[in-house]
């Protein structure tokens, strides 16, 4: 169920999963709900691109007519600053202390 990098701009973030995923403000305004059929039933995948001609392009070369459609999420965040809850935040460095002036050297 993680997260799969398809190529540079199409990621899968959760594979059949429950359409009321996509209900989730906390993510970027760029992720889909993408619904297609396997064996009759339905499924649904939360996918992230750029671009949606790119997402269009991996379900139906992969489900051909058996793909349905695909939705914007509720998603309001800007994807520039989404992070997904698998990776992990870059440690800042610790900051530096200044050296104070002593009183010696003002005089």
């Amino acid at each position: 169920m993680g997260q799969q990098k398809l190529n540079s701009t199409v990621q899968i973030l959760h594979e059949k999963c429950d359409p009321k995923l996509a209900d989730d403000r906390a993510l970027p305004y760029t992720a889909y709900l993408v619904q297609y059929e396997v064996e009759g039933k339905l499924e649904h995948d939360i996918v992230i691109s750029t671009k949606q001609v790119e997402i269009f392009d991996h379900y139906y070369d992969k489900y051909k007519q058996d793909f349905k459609k695909f939705t914007q999420s509720a998603g309001t965040v800007d994807p520039r600053r989404w992070m997904n809850a698998n990776q992990k935040a870059k440690e800042q460095p610790p900051r530096k202390k200044r050296k104070r002036k002593s009183a010696e050297d003002d005089a």
